[in-house]
């Protein structure tokens, strides 16, 4: 009698690039045929690999030689067993090696920042200090740098994931990690049979909220030929391993089940569930009251009765990096984030308000000879995951000094009365410096951090109004993404 096979498991077959002939010529059995001998060696072999990687067929692995083949491509795409973002700034990017490839992002998926139906999300608390629309230059550059997405559909996840990516970061507050499960079952050494599923984890943060969530999906269930998957049990791990500091507290909710077989989870549609983790408040270090966390999903994988294991047998997906503050110049209660780089992306078109300062920004990053002051070897930092800006709040008398280095070179090189446009008296300039006066990166940074390169910044008169534009994005930007003081976060910035 021939098997059947669902039109979902074909999707997924093709998807894998297993062939529905193998399931016509090798019958399934789950989870022991009538047929098998006693004496007959039955194993299962696991790999744990990117979502969505397709694997070759069984008529293509019936050699040792060319299983070897196989398994040395997924050693060779393992990255060292990298389980970090190459984004992940703080505490936990030492926790594991982190990816030397930038994650797929929301640029890179063109996806709309709108929520659409189905998201993963919570309820947003209120917070008045949260809300730009008080301020109006601030409600005034809203328009250019929206809200960040809070949610992240399963589509999103899947199609950001692709077929070869680890992490998709939407923004600093959806992100999402998966994996592909692949098992091959062999009896008597040669390959019999295939199984395969998904798992994807997406992690989101309200506005305004302490409490990261979770969603665990399990999906695209297959298998062809002889398998076992009645008895192939599949545990799903969700634990907190650190915390910066150790003695933070995080309460945790939701629910995580346990051991289920492969087929009782490709019967649940969806097979989903949600885990969370929430710090309270006044545990942190630093007056910003910062807490850092590594959050690790994982999955166990044991073989049925009578079958022996080798492989992966599981394993552990990316981990997400939430982080918890109380910085009162973000919001009044404090919140949360993934601590990862997120990149202000400023715009050079005709008509963007910003205009003059993402020029003065190319033109700075692309040491053109009209610079100042004058550096041939200037390396100016915040284009480069490696060499991020660090915002500075705190220290006051330190971005006065940034403002007033900048302010300097300005007067050297366009004059004292460079406030006027000799091109037209009607327009009013100021003096705009790269890196910001905001960040520690700034114009003074000579004079504060000595063993760091001189002149390596920028500045420039430029025009009022575009000025003040680039400056109230940039605030934005700081206050949305909760952009707090110091080294333990970073971001970058872009021009389009």
């Amino acid at each position: 009698m021939r098997p059947r096979i669902s039109a979902r498991s074909r999707r997924r077959l093709r998807g894998l690039a297993l062939f529905a002939t193998v399931a016509v010529l090798l019958p399934l059995a789950s989870p022991a045929s009538a047929t098998d001998s006693p004496a007959d060696e039955l194993s299962v072999e696991t790999y744990m690999l990117p979502a969505g990687t397709p694997v070759p067929p069984l008529e293509e692995l019936q050699s040792d030689a060319a299983f070897d083949s196989f398994r040395s491509r997924i050693r060779a795409s393992a990255e060292g067993d990298t389980r970090a973002a190459a984004e992940t700034i703080g505490p936990a990017a030492s926790y594991e090696p982190r990816t030397a490839e930038p994650s797929t992002t929301e640029a890179d998926t063109g996806a709309d920042v709108g929520t659409p139906a189905g998201d993963v999300t919570a309820e947003a608390e209120s917070d008045p200090a949260d809300d730009v629309s008080d301020d109006p230059e601030l409600a005034a550059a809203a328009a250019t740098y929206p809200e960040p997405p809070h949610t992240m559909s399963f589509d999103e996840c899947k199609a950001g994931l692709g077929t070869k990516n680890k992490l998709f970061i939407k923004s600093r507050f959806a992100v999402c990690t998966g994996a592909s499960f692949i098992q091959f079952w062999r009896q008597n050494k040669k390959p019999v049979g295939e199984s395969a599923f998904d798992v994807r984890v997406i992690g989101t943060i309200a506005k305004g909220s302490r409490e990261m969530k979770a969603q665990v999906y399990f999906s695209n269930f297959a298998k062809t030929g002889k398998t076992a998957t009645g008895g192939l049990m599949i545990t799903p791990r969700m634990t907190v391993p650190q915390k910066w500091p150790a003695s933070a507290k995080a309460t945790q909710g939701g629910s995580i089940p346990g051991a289920q077989s492969f087929d009782a989870l490709a019967r649940q549609k969806p097979a989903t569930f949600m885990h969370s983790v929430t710090v309270a408040a006044g545990q942190g270090t630093t007056r910003d009251d910062l807490v850092f966390a590594v959050y690790e999903p994982a999955i166990k994988i044991m073989p049925p009765a009578g079958w022996g294991m080798t492989g992966d047998m599981g394993g552990k997906l990316f981990f997400l990096a939430p982080r918890w503050d109380t910085a009162k110049y973000v919001t009044k209660r404090g919140g949360a984030v993934f601590s990862n780089i997120v990149t202000l992306p400023y715009s050079s078109k005709q008509g963007a308000p910003e205009k003059e300062v993402a020029e003065h920004i190319r033109d700075a990053y692309n040491n053109t000879p009209d610079i100042r002051p004058k550096n041939a070897h200037r390396d100016i930092p915040g284009r480069d995951l490696k060499k991020p800006l660090h915002r500075l709040f705190h220290d006051t008398k330190r971005r006065d000094a940034n403002r007033n280095a900048a302010i300097k070179v300005c007067e050297e090189n366009w004059g004292k009365n460079y406030p006027q446009d000799p091109q037209n008296p009607n327009r009013k300039r100021e003096c705009d410096e790269f890196p910001f006066a905001s960040t520690y990166e700034g114009s003074a940074r000579k004079k504060y951090e000595p063993s760091t390169p001189a002149n390596n910044f920028s500045a420039r008169p430029l025009t009022r109004a575009d000025n003040g534009a680039g400056g109230t994005i940039l605030s934005v930007f700081y206050k949305r993404n909760r952009l707090i003081d110091g080294s333990d976060d970073g971001f970058l910035v872009s021009v389009k």
